[in-house]
């Protein structure tokens, strides 16, 4: 070995040249080339990527382990929920969104009655509308060809020449006694449209509105004089309304409707609509009762808790006290209460002088 300097031949093992004095250089070692060298000093090694990293997030109804995102990393939110949410009561669940109205047993609670906002719909083989609605209604019916609609006797305005009317006795006799005693013609007259269409008009023989129910397999009790018309396949049934009901002035019986079609009943007045919550309870004067759901309880009282005279001077008598859940149609005038104040308008024939006078 030399000096790096001069040149000169150093001994081995010299720090120093003995010439110049240079101190000698030391022979490479293991880290300047000899060997293998030692990786330089460096940041930890990264971790491996989690399962599905780089990749687009799975789209809506995609489980975590569906191909081919794989499970989705951490981060992801969860899993969205396959379909629709749950229909409400009275729709089939797997048309989306809801589907059409499906048919509900009789006595399904808090179903309600079924009126359209603009008081016009259709049925099987026919449409309908209210008009001059809510003092002077009339129920407008556009029948289809062959097609039927029954009516309360009486209660036709006009109809198409083509339009064809029966009466006959529904239920037989025991069934026309029932309805007699019921308040109700004993005879139902029924309207066909022969040879094309045609149009019938109904309205009831007092001031007032009418409502178009549109049944779907429910039951409601109706008032005997509220019962205007109604689809053909609708079963219209006299029932016990309880020996109170008598004293209340509304007779002795009610009408029980079941099936699914159009159902027309009119009011003395506008008709107010009061649906109940499970539990609560609604007290309504008999006079002014219209239609209830079946499924409604009730019972008919005194009005008065302390007493019947109490009740009888109050003006009041009886009246229904529902419980809920269920709906209520109530007309907004008493037909009785109206006849007592026009009864002094009214001439009677004075005894024994053969003539007329008014007042009472």
């Amino acid at each position: 070995m030399n000096c790096a300097r001069c040149g000169a031949p150093l001994t081995e093992g010299s720090k120093f040249c003995t010439t110049c004095g240079t101190p000698a250089a030391a022979p490479p070692g293991p880290s300047q080339g000899y060997g293998p060298q030692a990786p330089p000093p460096g940041p930890p090694p990264l971790a491996p990527p989690p399962p599905g990293y780089g990749q687009p997030p799975p789209p809506p109804g995609y489980g975590p382990s569906t191909p081919p995102y794989g499970a989705p990393p951490q981060g992801y939110p969860p899993t969205p929920p396959q379909g629709y949410p749950p229909p409400p009561p009275g729709y089939g669940p797997s048309t989306p969104p809801y589907g059409a109205p499906q048919p509900q047993p009789p006595g399904q609670p808090g179903y309600g009655f079924n009126i359209d906002a603009d008081s016009r719909g259709s049925g099987r083989g026919y449409n309908y509308e209210i008009l001059h609605q809510p003092a002077f209604a009339l129920a407008v019916v556009q029948l289809q060809p062959e097609q039927s609609i029954q009516a309360e006797a009486g209660a036709m305005v006009s109809m198409s020449a083509n339009v064809e009317l029966q009466s006959q006795m529904k239920g037989g006799l025991m069934g026309a006694l029932k309805r007699a005693v019921g308040g109700e013609s004993a005879f139902v007259s029924t309207f066909t449209a022969r040879g094309g269409p045609g149009e019938v008009t109904f309205a009831p023989g007092m001031p007032g509105d009418i409502a178009a129910i549109e049944l779907r397999n429910q039951m409601f009790f109706v008032q005997s004089s509220s019962y205007l018309a109604g689809d053909g396949s609708l079963v219209v049934d006299t029932k016990w309304g309880g020996a109170k009901s008598f004293f209340g002035g509304e007779g002795l019986f009610v009408l029980q409707v079941h099936g699914a079609g159009l159902l027309l009943v009119s009011s003395f007045g506008a008709i107010h609509r009061k649906r109940l919550a499970p539990g609560e309870r609604y007290v309504v004067d008999t006079g002014h009762l219209v239609a209830w759901e079946g499924t409604t309880q009730y019972q008919l009282r005194k009005a008065a808790a302390s007493g019947w005279l109490r009740s009888l001077v109050s003006g009041e008598g009886i009246v229904a006290d529902f419980m809920g859940p269920g709906e209520i149609l109530i007309q907004t005038r008493n037909l009785a209460s109206f006849a007592g104040l026009m009864k002094p308008f009214f001439p009677t024939q004075s005894s024994g002088s053969g003539g007329f006078s008014f007042g009472s």
